[in-house]
C-alpha cells in the first residue's frame, strides 16, 4: 500500500509538472509562427533576441529550483507559515534581479544584438524585440520563484494551469498587436510581456491567498532572501557549467561542418524533447524529498530516491528504445534530406543507448536539489567537465567528419560528460551528508 501511495504521489506531482514545462517553449514556438509570416528579416531577428533571452532565463532558472526545496523542507516540518514566507521572499529576490536584468538589458540590446554580426534589417529587427521584452523578464522571473514555492507546498496543478492560461494569452495577445494593430515583431514582444505579467497576478492572487490563510508576511524578509540568494548563487554556478558544456559542444559541431551543425541540432532537440519528461519526474523528486527531510523521515526519503531512480531508468530504456526505432527517419522528419537523416542515425542511436544514463542524471539531479545540497551541485558542476572538455578538444583536433564525426561528437556529450554526472550525483547519494534533516 505504502508503496501504490508513493507511486501516486510522484505521478500527482510529475504530471502536472510536465504540462508546465511543455507550456513554457510554447511561447516560443507561437511567437516564432507568427512572426514568421511577416517575413524572413523579422524572424532571424527573433532568432537572435530569443537566443540572449533563453540564456538569460536558462541562467535564471536557479530561482525555482532553489524555492521549492526550501518551502517543501518548512511544509514537511510543518510550519506552512514559515513555508510561504521564505517562497515569497524568493519571488522579492526575483524581482530585485528582473529589475537589475530589465534596466541594464534593456540599456544594452543594440550591443549584445551587435555581437551577432547581422545585416543591419536583421539586427533592428532583434533589436526591437529584445529592448521590449526585456520588461517582461522580472515577471519571467517572480514566476519561477512562484512556482517554486507552489511545487514546495507539493501543488504543481496550479502552476499548470496558469502555465496554460499564459500560454493562450500569449496567442491571442500576439495575433491581436501583430496583425490586428500592424505592430509587427513589437507586437510580439509586446504581447509576451503582457501574458507574463498576467501570469504574475495570478500567481500574487494565489499566494495571497496562502499568504492570508496562514498568516505569513508578504513583506521581504532580509534573511530569507540572503538565504535564497545564497541557495541560488550555488545553484547559478551549476546552470553555467551546464551552458558551458552545450555552448562547446555547439562550437566543436560548428567546426565539423555545416552538416554536422544541422545534424548536432537535430540530435539535441531529441534529446531536449525527452528531457522534459525526465525534469517533470525530476521535479516530482524535488518536492517529496525536500517534504521529506523538513519531517525527518529519512525513510521516507530514501523510498522516495530508489523508486524515482527506478523510473528515471526505466524511462530512458522506454524512450532509448523508441529513439533507436525511429532514428533512420527523424532526420527525414527535420529535413526531408536523405543525407542529413544517414548523417545523424549514428549519432540518434548513441543518444538512444545513453537514455537510461539520462534518465537517472536527471532524477539525481532534482534529488540533491530537494535536498538542498546546492553547494554540491555546483562544485561537482564544473568538475565534470574536467574529462568532458578535453574529449571535445579531441574531436576538435582530429575533425572526423559526416557521420563518424557526429557520432564521436554524441559519444564525447551522452557518454562522457552524462556519465561523469551519473558518477558523481550516484556517489553523493550513496553516502549520508546530503541527507541533512529537518526544516
Amino acid at each position: 500500500m505504502a508503496a501504490q501511495t508513493l507511486n501516486r504521489d510522484i505521478l500527482r506531482l510529475a504530471v502536472p509538472a510536465l504540462g508546465a514545462l511543455v507550456a513554457e517553449p510554447l511561447f516560443l514556438i507561437v511567437d516564432s509562427a507568427l512572426v514568421g509570416h511577416l517575413g524572413v528579416t523579422p524572424l532571424a531577428g527573433l532568432g537572435i533576441a530569443s537566443a540572449v533571452l533563453q540564456t538569460i532565463v536558462g541562467l535564471m532558472v536557479f530561482l525555482a529550483y532553489s524555492t521549492t526545496p526550501a518551502v517543501a523542507r518548512r511544509f514537511g516540518a510543518g510550519d506552512t507559515r514559515d513555508a510561504v514566507s521564505v517562497g515569497i521572499d524568493g519571488m522579492w529576490l526575483a524581482v530585485l534581479i528582473g529589475a537589475v536584468l530589465a534596466a541594464v538589458g534593456a540599456l544594452l540590446a543594440p550591443t549584445i544584438v551587435g555581437l551577432f554580426s547581422a545585416t543591419e534589417a536583421v539586427s533592428e529587427q532583434a533589436r526591437i524585440y529584445l529592448e521590449l521584452s526585456m520588461w517582461g523578464l522580472p515577471a519571467m522571473l517572480i514566476v519561477f520563484a512562484a512556482t517554486g514555492l507552489l511545487r514546495g507546498l507539493q501543488d504543481t496543478v496550479t502552476p499548470l494551469w496558469i502555465a496554460g492560461l499564459g500560454f493562450a494569452a500569449n496567442a491571442l495577445l500576439n495575433a491581436l498587436f501583430i496583425y490586428g494593430f500592424g505592430w509587427g515583431i513589437a507586437g510580439s514582444a509586446l504581447g509576451t510581456v503582457v501574458a507574463q505579467w498576467g501570469m504574475v497576478a495570478a500567481y500574487v492572487v494565489v499566494v495571497g491567498r496562502l499568504a492570508r490563510e496562514h498568516a505569513a508576511s508578504v513583506l521581504p524578509q532580509r534573511e530569507g532572501v540572503r538565504g535564497s540568494a545564497r541557495s541560488g548563487g550555488w545553484l547559478f554556478v551549476r546552470t553555467v557549467s551546464l551552458r558551458i558544456a552545450l555552448l562547446a559542444t555547439v562550437a566543436v559541431a560548428a567546426g565539423l561542418g555545416t552538416d554536422e551543425l544541422a545534424g548536432w541540432q537535430v540530435a539535441f532537440t531529441i534529446f531536449s524533447t525527452a528531457a522534459f519528461a525526465l525534469d517533470a519526474l525530476a521535479i516530482a523528486a524535488q518536492a517529496l524529498i525536500g517534504k521529506g527531510l523538513g519531517a525527518g523521515d529519512e525513510p521516507f526519503v530514501h523510498r522516495v530516491l530508489g523508486r524515482t531512480v527506478a523510473w528515471g531508468a526505466w524511462f530512458g530504456v522506454a524512450v532509448g528504445l523508441v529513439i533507436g526505432g525511429l532514428s533512420g527517419v527523424i532526420g527525414l522528419v527535420f529535413t526531408g534530406d536523405p543525407e542529413i537523416a544517414a548523417l545523424v542515425q549514428p549519432a540518434l542511436i548513441v543518444l538512444a543507448v545513453a537514455q537510461p544514463v539520462c534518465g537517472v542524471v536527471f532524477v539525481l539531479d532534482g534529488v540533491l536539489m530537494g535536498a538542498g545540497d546546492a553547494r554540491y551541485l555546483a562544485v561537482v558542476g564544473m568538475l565534470n567537465l574536467v574529462p568532458f572538455l578535453p574529449a571535445l578538444v579531441a574531436i576538435a583536433l582530429l575533425q572526423p567528419t559526416d557521420a563518424a564525426g557526429l557520432a564521436w561528437l554524441a559519444a564525447a556529450f551522452f557518454g562522457v560528460y552524462m556519465l561523469a554526472r551519473l558518477a558523481t550525483l550516484g556517489w553523493r547519494v550513496r553516502g549520508a551528508r546530503w541527507l541533512t534533516a529537518g526544516a
